[in-house]
């Protein structure tokens, strides 16, 4: 029989309704930019927790965390309570990570106004401008995270008890370990298994680097998702040394289990997700499965589990 874990909570996934807000990546014209190349499959009007159960039918969800999803950035709040309704009507989500931009003069306001909205709000992810290639990299524009206004609204998370979560590509991991050295206080949690897009052996090279660096830092944890390539089919064999390399650079303890549901479907269904990352750590104890799969995102998160 195969092995499965024994309760799941998703660490990132995305919930949308294109008749309840405006989300300009889905509602106006395609970002030609995406990571994961066309979205069109996606492109629904609604994307909601019926849907998600749905897609993970076949285990045991005891809850879930919902990454901000690029609502309209003069509706960031918006997003938050409308969510907190979602929570109220359909159980889903358990956690919510909103969207504030460091630089925005009203950055204070905005995370109060978050706090304010739902006790859910545990964290924000707001993305720092980043290059497109390591050779366009260049340090102190606007948005970055080395921009002083940045800078002074990150410093806030810590004021608003609230975590960051971290996605940028891997060639700006370096940069984003300064951050998480000069405030070792504010919880932060990697995206998406630091994007090892490039997986030529200099690419997984350059990748490992950048994460080892980063996994210096006891206030970092990593999200193990969004393995998908752009034109590359999910496989087991194509991420196994991937999933291994990233629990074995950042230890087992601080990391958790996420799809980026409905994002992942691009390269792979929900079931296969967790089947591959089951077969890659079936060497885990049932204990480690668990943290894995459940109790670490927990821990970060600040969800309260029945049963434990």
């Amino acid at each position: 029989m195969r092995r499965r874990p024994r309760r799941i909570l998703d660490a990132h996934h995305h919930f949308w309704d294109l008749k309840a807000g405006h989300y300009p990546w889905l509602d106006d014209e395609v970002d030609p930019d995406f990571f994961l190349g066309d979205y069109a499959a996606f492109r629904k009007e609604r994307m909601l927790p019926a849907g998600y159960r749905e897609a993970a039918c076949d285990f045991n969800v005891v809850g879930t965390v919902h990454c901000e999803a690029e609502r309209d950035r003069n509706d960031q709040v918006g997003e938050t309570l409308w969510l907190a309704e979602l929570n109220r009507r359909d159980g889903l989500p358990s956690a919510i990570v909103g969207h504030v931009w460091f630089d925005d003069p009203r950055c204070e306001e905005l995370l109060a106004a978050h706090r304010a909205a739902s006790p859910l709000v545990r964290g924000i992810r707001s993305k720092p401008v980043t290059a497109k290639r390591p050779q366009d990299m260049r340090r102190g524009g606007p948005r970055s995270m080395q921009d002083e206004a940045w800078l002074r609204g990150f410093a806030l998370l810590d004021k608003y008890d609230l975590s960051w979560d971290l996605r940028v590509p891997c060639w700006h991991l370096a940069e984003a370990t300064e951050v998480a050295k000069a405030f070792p206080h504010t919880p932060i949690v990697l995206n998406h298994t630091g994007f090892p897009w490039d997986r030529s052996d200099e690419g997984l090279r350059a990748w490992r680097a950048g994460m080892e660096t980063l996994a210096s830092c006891p206030n970092v944890w990593l999200k193990v998702s969004e393995l998908g390539v752009k034109g590359m089919q999910w496989t087991v064999e194509g991420n196994r040394g991937v999933v291994r390399d990233a629990i074995a650079i950042f230890g087992l303890s601080r990391c958790m289990f996420a799809t980026n549901w409905p994002v992942c479907t691009l390269t792979v269904s929900y079931r296969d997700l967790v089947d591959g990352i089951c077969d890659i750590l079936a060497d885990l104890d049932d204990d480690a499965f668990d943290a894995f799969f459940c109790r670490n995102a927990a821990r970060f998160y600040r969800i309260e589990l029945a049963g434990t």
